[in-house]
């Protein structure tokens, strides 16, 4: 049974939400680093390609997880860049490129993932 058309764009107005958040997290987090070790970086791609997947699979609706990535691209995208009075949240580092250009390859992957992959047939052998 599908949900109601209400409860479909509920659900993608808070999956909205949730990427616009998890975009702000990411943004700022992932310039951590440990020495030489990106740490920040390595964490925030592995926790939006769990979140995406997470929508994905659990709304089963590649809509909900648009809207997630949206929301995670729009908010790098307002934070990479420099504020009203000039200041910069994320400056432009090798990092922050990786970062700002990773988030939409993910959404695009999450988004665009078949529904069911082929079924491969077993063969038969002879009895």
């Amino acid at each position: 049974m599908r949900p109601s058309v209400p409860a479909r764009i509920g659900s993608w107005i808070v999956a909205l939400l949730v990427g616009l958040v998890y975009g702000v997290a990411g943004t700022v987090a992932h310039a951590y680093a440990i020495g030489w070790f990106p740490l920040g970086l390595i964490l925030g791609v592995i926790g939006t390609a769990a979140l995406l997947l997470a929508v994905r699979l659990l709304t089963a609706d590649r809509w909900a997880t648009l809207a997630t990535g949206v929301g995670m691209v729009i908010s790098t995208t307002v934070f990479s860049g420099s504020g009203p009075g000039g200041s910069v949240v994320v400056p432009q580092t090798g990092l922050a490129v990786v970062w700002t250009l990773t988030v939409p390859v993910l959404v695009a992957v999450a988004v665009a993932w078949p529904e069911r992959l082929p079924r491969t047939e077993q063969p038969t052998s002879p009895a």
